[in-house]
């Protein structure tokens, strides 16, 4: 009867931690606002879970947006890593210095980074005349990071 009671203990711990490691909250992301922003990428940072974009926005002719002196640096998390390859997207797609806009949820506290909401465009690495758009560059992703 002991080894059935341990047993029992055991099959309810296993299955009480499994949907918390399991589980990925977008709580932290403000879902209800979407911002489009477009930058440079200097990083992409591919995961298992949720593969992420690191930028430096960029105005309308691709320049640098500047504060306090420095670049303003935003990031973006996506789907897995595994599901961007399925998709043309990979570290070789996306080299540092390609432009490319981005719909994204922000965080609500206000720090530049947030969930992919939709479009993901890719622009190559000069700015088109007219900024990254769907009729300048090439769409990538329409998909949310969910």
């Amino acid at each position: 009867m002991k080894k059935l009671i341990d047993s029992a203990i055991a099959v309810m711990i296993v299955a009480g931690v499994t949907p918390a490691l399991a589980h990925h909250s977008f709580a932290m992301y403000d879902m209800q606002q979407t911002k489009t922003v477009s930058g440079k990428l200097t990083r992409y940072i591919p995961g298992a879970n949720h593969a992420q974009l690191l930028f430096e926005l960029v105005d309308d002719e691709g320049k640098s947006i500047v504060q306090n002196g420095k670049p303003v640096q935003w990031g973006v998390e996506t789907g897995s890593a595994a599901a961007l390859a399925r998709q043309g997207i990979t570290v070789e797609s996306f080299p540092v210095g390609t432009i490319i806009t981005v719909d994204l949820h922000p965080l609500r506290d206000g720090r530049t980074f947030g969930a992919l909401a939709g479009l993901l465009i890719h622009c190559g690495h000069a700015m088109p005349a007219g900024g990254c758009t769907k009729a300048t560059g090439k769409v990538f992703l329409t998909g949310s990071a969910q």
